[in-house]
């Protein structure tokens, strides 16, 4: 999502790069692309108008700081334009009673498996969760959520043929009330493929009965300006008090990400980022604002390693740097753990000044190429990785054909392994490996809590 904003903002960027005085006609240049580049992006003309009249506001005899250029100081004041429209950090409120969770939103954008991965996400922080649908209407809706409560191995609402959506409504809050008083209630309703006056009468009636503490609107990423219309048709009826964007991995030009929260005073909370159960991230308008500018994301990056990466084994993988005892075997588990992260082209989105290359390079290709690395390590023996300086002609041969590659991959391989060992020995001069976990950990612990 916004990779196409972020090219067309990079690319405006850079006409102001060299210049030393920021004038009229540069600026007007320079907003004209932006312009373009928000519509193309799907934001809704009124928002577009809106940014440019602060934007401009803001950039007219703007002081030049010392040390920095007009492409730096146009690009802050976009970013703080961005933040003020995506509404500062809109996270997801953590409250310690018991919470009712309404998704609502059109057929198909996602409400079940989001649903799920609410569900996971609240069951990782030790709540208990209830699952319940009301899509009496869709085929086997209520039972693609009791699979996906199976799935997070949280509890669903039974089923019950022929039974009112207003009735399971009532039934899941009289259940829902012998729980735990930290548990989570979260209800799938049931959509349509366009919004109708039965859809819209139904979701009253249920918000009647279950009194939400949130009302979370799920939006496909992909549907463009039209979203804008139904997150109105929602909120005036039902009172959203948060949005979901699903299928924000797909090629979506992310503009009514704006408009939406423009339009209805609603956060973004939530940003699905694939179909697996754990693809779904608390919206950071910060960090989005980052990315889509080309600055990067490291606090995204740092957490996402943090969740599949422990203490214990990046400890372990510091020795090793300093240490110097530095094999295959590590480089193996090295690729694993990215592999747990994600796409290698999303990762590098994450890194500052890395972000048009996460955008150029195909997912499929790279994640191709690493999955080709693993498979020729595994092919080698435990000596080998142990003792890479053993493996001449015939071993390459032998790993080659037991992993499907060619004696170039294995090379490739090797000379990728010895660059990385000779780096990280020059990185072993900085320190000691504890006084730089000291400093890794300070720095968790001094960070903001979201």
């Amino acid at each position: 999502m916004f990779d196409t904003l972020t090219r067309r903002l990079s690319g405006t960027f850079a006409k102001l790069t060299g210049r030393t005085k920021l004038t009229p006609e540069m600026l007007d240049d320079a907003l004209a692309e932006i312009r373009v580049a928000l519509l193309e992006a799907d934001v809704a003309l009124p928002v577009v108008k809106k940014l440019m009249a602060d934007i401009r506001e803001k950039s007219i005899g703007v002081k030049i700081v010392e040390g920095t250029r007009p492409a730096e100081t146009v690009a802050k004041i976009v970013y703080d334009e961005l933040v003020a429209i995506l509404g500062g950090e809109n996270v997801a409120p953590e409250i310690s009673g018991p919470q009712i969770i309404m998704l609502v939103g059109l057929q198909g954008t996602g409400k079940t498996t989001t649903a799920g991965k609410l569900a996971l996400h609240y069951k990782k922080q030790g709540r208990t969760v209830l699952l319940a649908s009301t899509d009496i209407y869709r085929p086997s809706a209520r039972e693609q959520l009791e699979m996906l409560a199976k799935q997070t191995g949280v509890d669903s609402l039974p089923i019950i043929e022929k039974e009112k959506p207003t009735d399971i409504a009532k039934r899941a809050l009289k259940t829902f009330n012998l729980l735990p008083p930290t548990s989570y209630l979260i209800v799938d309703t049931a959509g349509r493929l366009q919004i109708d006056d039965a859809l819209m009468e139904e979701l009253a009636q249920l918000k009647k009965i279950l009194n939400p503490t949130e009302i979370l609107l799920t939006a496909d990423a992909m549907a463009g300006q039209e979203s804008l219309n139904v997150a109105r048709a929602f909120n005036e009826r039902v009172v959203i008090t948060g949005l979901v964007m699903t299928r924000a991995d797909g090629d979506a030009r992310g503009g009514a990400v704006l408009s939406m929260k423009v339009e209805t005073g609603a956060p973004v909370l939530w940003v699905g980022t694939g179909e697996k159960l754990d693809a779904l991230s608390q919206f950071h308008a910060e960090r989005v604002a980052s990315q889509i500018l080309g600055m990067g994301d490291v606090v995204s990056l740092v957490e996402k390693a943090s969740e599949h990466i422990s203490e214990k084994d990046a400890e372990k993988m510091m020795t090793k740097m300093f240490s110097g005892d530095y094999n295959l075997n590590d480089m193996m588990h090295q690729i694993r753990q990215i592999k747990k992260m994600g796409s290698i082209g999303g990762l590098l989105k994450l890194i500052p000044g890395m972000s048009q290359m996460g955008a150029a390079l195909k997912d499929k290709a790279t994640d191709g190429a690493i999955n080709k690395q693993l498979a020729i390590l595994q092919s080698m023996t435990a000596a080998e990785r142990v003792h890479p300086e053993i493996i001449f002609a015939a071993r390459k041969q032998r790993i080659a054909s037991g992993s499907g590659a060619s004696i170039r991959d294995v090379e490739q391989l090797l000379k990728n392994y010895e660059k990385m060992k000779s780096q990280l020995h020059q990185f072993s001069k900085f320190g000691n490996p504890d006084q730089l976990m000291d400093m890794m950990k300070k720095a968790g612990e001094d960070a903001p809590n979201n």
